[in-house]
């Protein structure tokens, strides 16, 4: 089959998007998957004239040069993950460590469009999710997605990993069984939308207002703090209530907020210091929701993660 230019150019658009939701869940950066779906869109337009639809869809096409490419750049760049999946706790009053990795990003909803109108999966784009696959091999991590997450048969998978059935299968048990080894944090279901708007408001007005005895009372019993590119982090109501005290001790108590969303609708939001007449942007930070409070809130201080949001780097 040869794709005339317009043609071609069309049957790209109607996938680019769940294309980098895919890169992005395999490379754990927005960066590196804009890159990948750009290179998977060029050498699909160098190879179209190879295209054999006897072998399958114009869509496992596409993820198959796009798993390729994110294969070949998680040779060079490895995985990314979060501090409380690479090293222990922290006292929440230690001092700040940064670390020397690659860390996960947050991915802005504006660059998911609407993945309730898509394959894309809401659930499966989360945070906690991401991280948890952070901990598995390239191959096992392309199965577990492929099969579990887009729903692709286990013959389209292998043609897209250029794998039998048989080693997709083992990869796919093994990955799921990997995922069950580490522990990772399972979160509670979601509440709906309505009450996590309750939540989150009165979480921002809380900070606002600098005051930490009502951030407590809107966080789990086990909530978790992160905060990469540093080190530290830790889980409580308590460590959590000591680190903000200390935050607005050494910050101060004059802040302004900027709500957005993440990760296929994850609340969040900047958090803008005061800075003379006006406010310096300080930290993104992504909050998980459950129907007791909030469980997670992972705290991001990197300019490439801001650029990707669109935070202005000041307010006046």
């Amino acid at each position: 089959m040869i794709f005339g230019e317009e043609g071609f150019g069309r049957q790209i658009e109607q996938f680019r998007t769940e294309l980098f939701a895919y890169c992005y869940r395999m490379l754990g950066s927005v960066h590196d998957a804009e890159d990948v779906v750009q290179e998977t869109c060029l050498r699909a337009w160098r190879a179209r004239e190879s295209y054999d639809e006897k072998r399958g869809s114009v869509r496992t096409w596409l993820y198959r040069i796009a798993t390729n490419a994110c294969l070949t750049a998680l040779k060079s760049r490895g995985g990314r993950a979060l501090p409380s999946g690479l090293v222990a706790e922290s006292d929440p009053l230690a001092p700040l460590v940064p670390g020397e990795h690659a860390w996960l990003q947050p991915v802005p909803d504006s660059l998911l469009g609407d993945p309730a109108a898509t394959v894309i999966g809401r659930s499966s784009l989360r945070l906690a999710f991401a991280s948890a696959l952070q901990h598995l091999s390239a191959r096992q991590r392309g199965a577990l997605i492929l099969r579990d997450v887009l729903s692709f048969s286990a013959s389209e998978t292998a043609e897209i990993l250029d794998a039998t059935v048989a080693s997709v299968n083992s990869s796919l048990q093994r990955a799921r069984a990997r995922l069950k080894e580490t522990g990772v944090r399972q979160e509670p279901a979601e509440p709906s939308a309505a009450e996590q708007r309750v939540w989150v408001e009165r979480y921002l007005k809380a900070f606002e207002l600098a005051d930490v005895e009502a951030l407590k009372r809107l966080i789990t019993e086990d909530v978790l703090m992160e905060m990469p590119p540093m080190l530290n982090w830790f889980t409580g109501r308590g460590n959590y209530g000591l680190f903000m005290d200390w935050v607005f001790d050494v910050a101060g108590k004059d802040w302004l907020l900027r709500e957005t969303t993440a990760n296929g609708g994850q609340p969040g939001f900047a958090a803008y210091q005061r800075a003379g007449d006006g406010y310096r942007l300080h930290t993104l930070q992504i909050l998980t929701v459950t129907a007791e409070g909030i469980s997670r809130n992972s705290v991001f201080q990197d300019p490439e993660i801001f650029e990707a949001f669109g935070l202005p780097s000041a307010i006046s």
